[in-house]
């Protein structure tokens, strides 16, 4: 009875990516992301938040990612 989850954040914008940052911002504008931007810590945050609430119900056993489209396979 209790859901579990795996959550996938993709490139957030951290101190610990801080070093990579002009790389992944030039990335990002050719198209890395099918969101074009940087992912936040509060992105993961709310992701997380929800699953904590309970707003998926019928789920479990799955993978959350977090990742502004990047896992998302494209042609």
């Amino acid at each position: 009875g209790i859901p579990v989850y795996e959550v996938r954040p993709g490139v957030t914008a951290t101190d610990m990516t801080a070093g990579v940052k002009e790389k992944y911002d030039d990335l990002i504008a050719e198209g890395l992301l099918l969101q074009q931007r940087w992912g936040t810590p509060a992105d993961v945050g709310r992701a997380v938040a929800a699953l904590a609430r309970g707003e998926l119900p019928y789920s479990t056993g799955q993978v959350v990612m977090v990742d502004g489209g990047f896992s998302v396979e494209r042609l």
